[in-house]
């Protein structure tokens, strides 16, 4: 059994969430919140709060069962463009980033 969730238009950039995905791919839910918790990124707390929102859902589909993280996909959503000043009256574009978190989680006979 599957539960998927997604995180949408997430204020920060994809690549500094992937570096974190692979600390909870393949762990217990329990487990990969508690990685999160410990990790001092702005990132793992964005990811620590969509696992545990899976993990809240996966409640409906079924007690007694044992939760491990299946996957984590993190895609680039629309960039906030904005502008700022540079030398010579020139201006420097700024895109600031945002992604598309989901998470799968799957579970396991609890025993």
């Amino acid at each position: 059994m599957e539960v998927k969730v997604k995180a949408r238009y997430v204020r920060i950039g994809p690549k500094k969430l992937r570096m974190i995905r692979e600390l909870v791919l393949g762990k217990r839910v329990e487990e990969a919140i508690g990685i999160l918790k410990n990790l001092p990124k702005k990132g793992a707390r964005i990811l620590e709060k969509v696992i545990k929102s899976a993990s809240d859902a996966a409640k409906y589909k079924g007690e007694g069962y044992e939760w491990k993280v299946k996957n984590v996909i993190i895609d680039g959503g629309p960039m906030l463009k904005r502008w700022r000043a540079a030398t010579m009256g020139r201006g420097v574009m700024i895109r600031k980033r945002t992604s598309h978190i989901t998470v799968i989680i799957e579970s396991k006979e609890g025993e």
